[in-house]
């Protein structure tokens, strides 16, 4: 499997593009009137300020804590890093904000506290919990971790949750039950090993024993050795409680004979001979980061029986801890709950163990590039499962509602589930399968404007993120240039510059463009300059000849220019059944808009040839299709002669006959608002639609700008339908990642 690489540019651009940070706050109620701010703020915010004065859970009906957590740490053990400091730990900090609302929806602030005196971090932190409905400690190092964890539990009526020792706790207990299951043991039976003894460590030995692992059977390491019980050396009060009887002292003897390797080391800590000496069907979670205590080729070179887990996405059965802390503050909050406590935490490690069991959604499997299913190689659900977010929280809900943990309990958990159903983000799980199947494709993906920054940026990213190879049109001396202006000199080794003027290929490609224009006009000379003074032109020459397997281009000329000259070579018209489809992503919806590229003024009939194209993109991405024929009436009123072609398409559809849903014409507003849908019951959609077919290009052009500017949303497209080869073309506004998408496309063949 390809590993991404990124550089330190890229990383750098990525924190500091569109504007520096990950995360910003945007207002949940109207700020516009006067009316508003007199609610927001004085004098009408003192009636909810009694109510909390009077009734302190009603904090949980009128502000944010129910679903706010705080993302603490002071840097002092960030990512392998070490004690960089609390301001150096917030890019990290950060990061852990958005994963929680991408994962599940829950509002999260870093807060980095200068200080390594635990006594004062556990005051600051117990002064703002009034603020936050659960903390998130992280990064903090041991001992002190332990601590201010433990005086923070006592001292808070809110859950505070270690992620460093817990987070890798669960998904090890998850990934645990199932390696038992496989190999046929029992967890009070089994001997386990576990190397390292930090916060990580000492977290997910205590969560097995709580599980039913027996003390006796369980061995502790560290970097002196077996922890014993008569040892003195490096000992504290938490290795100490994890002291056993043995004659073991190192980490060799004491592998031999196990069952269970736990590893939360270094690099290197485990060798093939230590694999050898485990029993029969051993189980082996190398889980150092970022690279494992031994690999999993390593290990299956010697033991072929093993099931092996580790830190790392581009093996099987990751160990990630992105499936686990998200869904227990989900669950944790939705109860308003008063503590994290260890059945929680088994019961988010049983639910996940459970999920792995079950059958794999194909868009699941689709997005891995992979078929999964309860095994050994797949023992943990991959973080990107969409069934996590309605999965794991009712499970850690009913756990802290059994065990009186719940301030509020959930009385009907089967419209709680629907309720987490609606909180799930899809359009991130489609760029993510998407991106999975491109990494599958291994295209030649052809970047047809290699004098442009933000294209070469692309190329490299492409070629660097395991996605295929980067063809790049242009002159090597000025990629070069801009190259090293973009703090990327090193990659115009790792790219192939195709220059068009002296491509070994160019008399054949002339030769193809002559046959082709040359009864339009065009003589010998007019082929020449074409073919290899145009970039746009001998791109689409090289994708006609199989000389790169998808074309992306735009970037530096409008898409109707763009798409006149690629019509040159393919032909890519509207009388050919070519159609431009853009999707807008918003607010965790997908809406595609159509046709925003080649249709100027369709009649029904094209309207139904655009309907069934973009039909076919959505079900592309992974999108079941709901098509609405808009308009500015609905139904047939007002009365438009310019609205009844927009009525007619959809007769058209019926004559054709088609598997996807369909209707119009209608306002835009029915087409996606249920509650105005609604007044139309013989509307044949079943949900919002997802598809808007407008009456005209400019239409189209308004509404995906509107969108982009007003909104916010994220263009991607316009993605080109009905053309022989994955040809897509960018807006002239593109970022980095907007051309490295429309890449992506190109190589999923989405059009």
């Amino acid at each position: 499997m390809t590993r991404s690489k990124t550089t330190p540019e890229e990383a750098l651009a990525y924190h500091f593009e569109p504007r520096p940070g990950k995360y910003e706050i945007t207002a949940s109620k109207p700020m516009a009137t006067q009316r508003d701010l007199s609610l927001a703020y004085s004098p009408g915010v003192a009636v909810p300020v009694q109510a909390i004065a009077a009734n302190p859970e009603t904090a949980y009906d009128y502000t944010v804590k129910g679903n706010m957590v705080a993302v603490v740490s002071n840097g002092t053990s960030i990512l392998g890093l070490g004690n960089l400091g609390a301001l150096a730990s917030k890019p990290v900090m950060e990061g852990k904000a958005v994963l929680f609302k991408r994962f599940a929806d829950v509002n999260a602030i870093d807060i980095e506290l200068d200080t390594e005196d635990a006594d004062e971090i556990i005051k600051a932190v117990k002064l703002m919990a009034p603020t936050f409905g659960g903390i998130n400690l992280e990064d903090i190092k041991a001992p002190e971790c332990f601590i201010i964890e433990q005086r923070l539990k006592e001292i808070c009526d809110i859950p505070v949750f270690h992620d460093d020792q817990h987070g890798t706790a669960v998904i090890c207990a998850a990934g645990l039950i199932n390696a038992l299951e496989i190999s046929g043991k029992n967890i009070a039976d089994v001997k386990i090993v576990l190397n390292g003894a930090g916060a990580a460590g000492i977290a997910c030995l205590e969560l097995v024993k709580s599980m039913g692992a027996r003390h006796e059977n369980c061995i502790m390491c560290d970097t002196k050795g077996v922890i014993y019980q008569g040892r003195t050396e490096g000992m504290n009060q938490w290795k100490s409680a994890h002291a056993v009887v043995t004659a073991a002292r190192t980490l060799e003897e004491a592998m031999v004979g196990a069952d269970v390797f736990l590893g939360v080391s270094a690099k290197g800590a485990v060798t093939p001979a230590m694999v050898a000496s485990m029993v029969e069907n051993p189980v082996i979670f190398a889980m150092a980061n970022p690279d494992p205590e031994i690999t999993p080729e390593e290990a299956h070179a010697v033991r072929a029986d093993a099931i092996v887990a580790t830190g790392r996405s581009d093996y099987p059965n990751q160990v990630n801890n992105v499936l686990g802390f998200p869904y227990l503050f989900r669950g944790a909050l939705d109860i308003h709950a008063r503590a994290i406590n260890d059945e929680m935490k088994i019961a988010c490690a049983q639910a996940l163990a459970k999920l792995a069991r079950e059958d794999v959604p194909d868009e699941v499997a689709m997005a891995y590039g992979r078929k999964l299913s309860f095994g050994r190689d797949y023992i943990i659900p991959t973080p990107f499962d969409p069934r996590l977010i309605y999965t794991i929280p009712p499970a850690v809900a009913k756990a802290g509602m059994d065990t009186g943990a719940a301030r509020r309990p959930i009385i009907d958990m089967r419209a709680y589930e629907a309720s987490l159903k609606a909180r799930m983000d899809p359009t991130a799980s489609i760029l993510q399968g998407l991106h999975a199947r491109a990494r599958q494709a291994q295209a030649r993906m052809i970047f047809a404007e290699g004098d442009d920054p933000r294209v070469l940026r692309a190329a490299v990213a492409w070629q660097r993120s395991g996605l295929g190879k980067s063809l790049v049109v242009g002159r090597e001396s000025d990629v070069k240039e801009k190259l090293e202006a973009a703090g990327l000199g090193d990659a115009v080794r790792e790219l192939e510059v195709v220059n068009a003027a002296n491509a070994r290929h160019l008399d054949a490609y002339k030769d193809f463009l002559y046959k082709r224009l040359q009864r339009e006009g065009h003589d010998r000379q007019d082929i020449h300059r074409l073919a290899a003074r145009d970039r746009h032109v001998f791109a689409a020459l090289m994708l006609a000849h199989g000389h790169g397997d998808g074309l992306v281009t735009g970037a530096t000329r409008k898409s109707a220019h763009v798409l006149s000259l690629i019509n040159n070579v393919f032909d890519a018209r509207a009388e050919h059944g070519a159609v431009g489809v853009t999707g807008l992503l918003h607010k965790g919806r997908i809406v595609f808009i159509t046709d925003t590229l080649v249709h100027e003024w369709p009649d029904e009939e094209d309207l139904a040839t655009i309907a069934i194209r973009a039909a076919g993109v959505a079900r592309n991405m992974g999108v079941e299709p709901r098509v609405a024929f808009v308009s500015f009436s609905t139904f047939g009123y007002p009365v438009s002669e310019r609205a009844t072609k927009m009525h007619k398409a959809a007769s058209v559809l019926d004559r054709i006959g088609v598997d996807f849903e369909y209707d119009g014409e209608m306002a835009v507003d029915v087409a996606l608002n249920p509650d105005q849908m609604a007044a139309y019951p013989f509307c044949r959609l079943t949900g919002p639609a997802n598809i808007l077919v407008v009456p005209a290009r400019h239409s189209a052009s308004i509404s995906v700008k509107l969108m982009q500017e007003m909104a916010g949303a994220t263009v991607i497209g316009p993605i080109l339908s009905g053309v022989k080869k994955p040809i897509q073309i960018c807006s002239t506004s593109a970022t980095v990642n907007d051309i490295l998408n429309m890449a992506v496309m190109a190589a999923c063949k989405v059009g």
